[in-house]
């Protein structure tokens, strides 16, 4: 039979620890979403150039086929 875990047993935190507490979290918290945010922001810019090189290469080998195909028809 197995035994039941003791519950540890702390004493209840005084509340203006643990305001103080939140509030750095929160402040960290706020932090890392402004890090975030930036380096997202910066992401989807280069995801956007690289997007419109793609966009630009597809046009390029779109048209050179349509080329090809008229001369090669022409034939």
């Amino acid at each position: 039979m197995s035994t039941v875990r003791r519950r540890v047993l702390r004493p209840p935190q005084p509340a203006a620890e643990a305001d103080l507490r939140r509030q750095r979290q929160t402040t960290r918290q706020r932090g890392q979403l402004a890090q975030h945010r930036s380096s997202l922001k910066r992401w989807m810019a280069r995801l956007r150039r690289a997007f419109n090189a793609v966009e630009k290469h597809q046009r390029a080998v779109t048209r050179l086929e349509r080329s090809l195909v008229d001369l090669s028809s022409s034939e």
